[in-house]
């Protein structure tokens, strides 16, 4: 199935073979951390033509622009001309950070992802937007350029222990919330360990792309795809560095608890499609509460948010389970109001 730039496959090979049959490049290096080089290189590897491998460390602590200099210094070492193709084989980090890296790399060479975290695949490696952080801004520095391909192969799945495919499900939540009140039902009458993980690549998929064919730069609509982000990356880059660091989706899990509060306060989001929507969220990832520290710590961050205009902070918000809506203003005391609240809930939810 195709959609957009988009290859769903059941056959990684066939699909992978195709696509070099009718592209020539004059030289291929394939990008990968020590975990997709070990788990889910050898799946791909004979069927990609004469290449070169590139290493960097796993982790968002390695999205910074130290490994995007090593990227693009492999890159020239390897005499990689304007006709090169650069394979990012990994995740949202993988993706994100090698599309940034060939997007500037003699002004720009061509990519293709290769995503294989149900992260990735369910967002990431959708809708052109590149990055890397900068001084503990998470993706502040960054550009929007579409991949030449995206193949997407629930084999990969198959690699990642269960926390990584429960981070990716944050995402495949989020897209229900924002725009479809039905699939939600269908997601929420099942518990995480019965989840179709195909059915879920593919709905998120339809998502997200009909979000960015209408608005590619994210000047409008595309804002949508934030609900849960705006409170969600500060708090994930918060934590960073600490013992207490999260995956992505748990993050963005808290972020949506507390968004969600803010949508009834706001935007019209009903109390029971709110207690619906923090109790599930609470069952799949019972998080921890927020501490003082942390919470003064996002605050900062949320100052940097890129949807913000002349330091107004702006979110996405729900007016109800399926229905978003963009550019709602936020105040620092609304953010700190509802991550009182989420430590409420936590601590009411750990109480039973």
């Amino acid at each position: 199935m195709i959609l957009g730039n988009v290859e769903i496959t059941n056959n990684l090979p066939e699909s992978l073979g195709r696509f070099f049959s009718v592209q020539s490049y004059s030289k291929v290096a394939v990008l990968v951390d020590e975990n997709t080089r070990q788990h889910c290189y050898p799946k791909v590897a004979a069927h990609l033509p004469g290449h070169s491998v590139i290493e960097i460390k796993s982790g968002e602590e390695e999205k910074t622009l130290r490994t995007c200099e090593h990227i693009w210094n492999e890159l020239t070492k390897l005499e990689c001309d304007r006709k090169a193709l650069l394979v990012n084989l990994g995740g949202g980090v993988i993706g994100d950070m090698g599309g940034f890296c060939a997007a500037t790399y003699k002004r720009g060479i061509k990519f293709l992802n290769l995503p294989t975290t149900l992260l990735a695949q369910v967002d990431a490696s959708v809708g052109g937007k590149l990055g890397i952080d900068f001084h503990g801004l998470k993706n502040h520095i960054g550009v929007f350029q579409e991949p030449e391909r995206v193949i997407v192969s629930s084999d990969f799945l198959a690699t990642l222990p269960e926390r990584e495919l429960r981070s990716g499900f944050a995402e495949v939540l989020k897209h229900a919330l924002i725009a479809d009140a039905s699939y939600w039902k269908t997601l929420t009458a099942k518990t995480f360990g019965e989840q179709p993980w195909n059915d879920h690549i593919q709905h998120s998929i339809e998502v997200k792309s009909g979000v960015v064919d209408k608005d590619p730069k994210e000047n409008g609509l595309r804002k949508i795809l934030n609900f849960g982000h705006t409170i969600g990356h500060a708090i994930e880059t918060a934590l960073l560095n600490s013992g207490n660091r999260l995956l992505h989706g748990e993050a963005i899990a808290i972020g949506m608890i507390a968004e969600a509060y803010l949508s009834t306060k706001k935007t019209g989001l009903s109390q029971g499609s709110y207690k619906e929507i923090t109790q599930y969220l609470l069952a799949t990832y019972r998080p921890e509460q927020i501490g003082e520290a942390t919470i003064k710590k996002a605050e900062s961050l949320i100052l940097q948010d890129k949807k913000n205009e002349k330091a107004t902070i702006k979110g996405s918000l729900l007016s109800a389970i399926g229905q978003s809506e963009y550019d709602v203003i936020i105040t620092l005391g609304e953010v700190r109001e509802a991550l009182t609240e989420f430590n409420s809930v936590v601590n009411l939810s750990s109480a039973k």
